[in-house]
């Protein structure tokens, strides 16, 4: 299976990948064989370097401050064979390759909740709807001050989330406090967690808004979702559309292909180039662009990795939406993982990959066509300034419309773009398109 790695911090490394196909399979050994190379697989073996290493091994051995089998010599020889190719190519062990799958299907076993920290403890952001935790009664604003009887003070967030999840149908008990009262104890038995990886939303009257955190297997279809939700909240055709890629690190190439393909008619999207045949690759627009052609702004940054790029490359060349923000992260390989026997894994990059217009963004990233930083937004009081309406006597409108003195105007409801400088800037540019193409 061809994956684009994410972006990931080193703690988090192994638990962000981008790739191409749907599902992890095991792949026969001729698949990772370039095509018409029979010489070079029977070259033969470099044995003055298998000497050497054979030799490394035993004076590690003999000599070594402490004992070490042969066992964990052999992998971080393997380790080190992968890591040292290049930044994305690793060898997975079976916790890796685990929470490899499980970020790209965006399933787990755990218990449905969001948490953060404060105060060295562990606090309930927001319980997921329809999960074991919801469904105990678990609140935002609960703190989480033991699992499973172990104190979680002084824990980082991963060790806590890696605790909460687990195998499905296991019971786990965790004890909250909820506005400082007497800790209780909840008993939940982990269930398969849906993550999701589109949040959307009006901005205003007739101009939407995706944010895509993560290229899942359904993230395509969950953009196709939220693209109906939205037209149908609207009550009628969109002004026009945002898609929110920044700090979006990566996922699933299919998902990232079926996203531009909700937003064009025709044409090429992205393809890959590689020394291995299955990994020359072309996808194209179906022709189902569910997006009706409306103005659109793609906003990116310089978290924005692989599958972000790919979209927000394919837009940009296809003349079908304007990008802003600052220039993204610029990953531009394709990985291949191969399932091992073993529950291990080999994440070997294999190709590059380039936009509709031959563009690789490797190491350069994508620019985009109007640049704007991150900046605070910070609002001037209005004054209330004496109006016609507040005259004595004034007159009418003339069209029946009705007065609106000073202080008539209702308080605005707060909404992303208030401080958001990049979001607010995207959303005035998406108004004046839509002005000028006359919706």
């Amino acid at each position: 299976m061809l994956h684009l790695s994410r972006l990931t911090s080193l703690a988090l490394t192994i638990a962000l990948v981008i790739g191409a196909p749907l599902a992890f399979a095991a792949q026969p050994a001729p698949a990772v064989a370039p095509a018409g190379t029979a010489a070079t697989s029977k070259a033969p073996l470099p044995l003055e370097e298998l000497r050497t290493f054979a030799e490394v091994m035993d004076r590690i051995k003999a000599a070594y401050v402490e004992p070490v089998d042969d066992k964990t010599l052999l992998e971080n020889a393997i380790k080190g064979m992968l890591s040292n190719l290049d930044p994305h190519s690793a060898y997975l062990g079976p916790e890796d390759f685990t929470e490899l799958q499980e970020s790209t299907s965006g399933e787990f076993g755990g218990l449905g909740i969001e948490v953060g920290a404060e105060d060295g403890f562990i606090k309930v952001v927001s319980p997921i709807d329809d999960t074991p935790a919801s469904k105990a009664g678990i609140q935002a604003g609960d703190f989480i001050v033991k699992i499973n009887g172990q104190p979680t003070r002084g824990q980082t967030m991963t060790e806590a989330v890696d605790k909460m999840r687990g195998k499905i149908g296991q019971k786990i008990t965790l004890t909250l406090v909820r506005d400082g009262g007497t800790p209780f104890d909840v008993t939940l038995a982990r269930a398969v967690i849906q993550v999701k990886s589109v949040k959307a939303q009006l901005l205003e009257t007739g101009y939407a808004y995706i944010r895509i955190t993560q290229f899942q297997v359904k993230t395509g279809e969950e953009v196709s979702k939220a693209l109906a939700k939205l037209r149908k909240d609207n009550g009628k055709k969109l002004n026009g559309i945002i898609l929110d890629l920044r700090n979006n690190p990566g996922g699933v190439l299919q998902a990232a292909v079926e996203v531009v393909d909700h937003f064009i008619t025709k044409g090429l999207i992205v393809y890959t180039k590689g020394r291995i045949a299955n990994s020359e690759l072309r996808f194209s627009a179906t022709g189902k662009d569910e997006s009706e052609a409306v103005p659109m702004v793609v906003l990116i940054n310089g978290g924005s990795a692989s599958a972000s790029e790919i979209v927000a490359g394919a837009l940009q060349d296809q003349k079908r939406a304007v990008v802003m923000g600052t220039t993204s992260f610029g990953k531009g390989s394709v990985q291949t993982v191969l399932p091992l026997n073993n529950d291990r894994a080999l994440k070997i990059t294999t190709a590059l990959y380039f936009t509709p217009n031959g563009r690789s963004i490797q190491a350069q990233g994508i620019v985009p066509d109007i640049e704007v930083r991150k900046a605070k937004i910070t609002n001037e009081a209005d004054g209330d300034y004496f109006k016609e309406a507040d005259l004595q006597g004034h007159l009418g409108n003339g069209n029946g419309g009705a007065d609106k003195p000073t202080g008539s105007g209702a308080k605005a409801k707060a909404m992303p773009q208030d401080d958001d400088y990049q979001l607010a800037q995207a959303l005035s540019l998406l108004k004046g398109l839509s002005i000028t193409s006359g919706r």
